[in-house]
């Protein structure tokens, strides 16, 4: 972890992730940047390794929430910027909104979406570079918005033939889905491969595609 030493560009952001590195910000309303490069890196499968509950894939395949990718990513990166029980700051500062609204303007930066009656109700987002997606935050406002984004986006980027799911970290959250840790070393050679594979995202998918793949994790799943 190093002090910022020079202007960080969206150009600049997506060299680091191509790196394996990664910025975070101290706090919400700190003006300071970190890169970081853990020794120990979290990774979320996308194959079989995956894990999905029974209750959430019925959730997930239900009309309980309408989720959609790109629609709202401002709406995202800021709802995982705000307080939420147990947590009453984030590392998301005002800067690397900026950046990650710009890397979104520029296609690179996605979010999936959870709706509710019109109404925003959880999400998440990332980086996407080859075959390579960089998980940066998620947030829900009701339970299992976060959850549900999070089972839609393991189909989007299994359709879209993405190869990497990297989850930074790994939290108690994110291991009930399979997320292990991997040393730095195994993390950036599988990183290396990644981005030569000519994944593509695509934001519009048929919904009947989605809840497809959705449907084929069931071998996966458990209560």
């Amino acid at each position: 972890m190093s002090r910022r030493q020079l202007e960080i560009t969206p150009d600049l952001v997506l060299r680091a992730y191509a790196a394996g590195v990664f910025p975070m910000a101290e706090s919400r309303g700190s003006d300071r940047m970190y890169w970081l490069d853990p020794a120990l890196r979290g990774v979320l499968p996308i194959d079989d390794g995956f894990h999905l509950p029974r209750r959430l894939r019925r959730t997930a395949l239900s009309d309980r929430f309408s989720v959609t990718a790109d629609r709202d990513f401002v709406g995202v990166i800021r709802g995982c910027a705000e307080p939420a029980p147990g947590r009453t700051d984030t590392w998301i500062n005002g800067e690397i909104e900026g950046l990650f609204v710009e890397l979104h303007r520029r296609g690179f930066a996605h979010s999936v979406e959870s709706w509710s009656e019109g109404r925003l109700v959880g999400g998440l987002y990332g980086v996407a570079l080859g075959g390579a997606f960089f998980g940066e935050s998620m947030f829900s406002r009701v339970s299992d918005a976060s959850k549900v984004a999070l089972v839609h986006l393991v189909a989007r980027l299994r359709i879209c033939g993405f190869v990497l799911c990297d989850t930074q970290f790994i939290t108690a959250h994110l291991a009930q889905f399979g997320t292990v840790e991997i040393p730095k070393a195994e993390y950036k050679a599988r990183l290396a491969e990644a981005l030569e594979v000519p994944a593509r995202w695509v934001a519009e998918l048929p919904a009947e595609r989605v809840a497809e793949e959705i449907r084929a994790l069931r071998g996966a799943a458990t209560e």
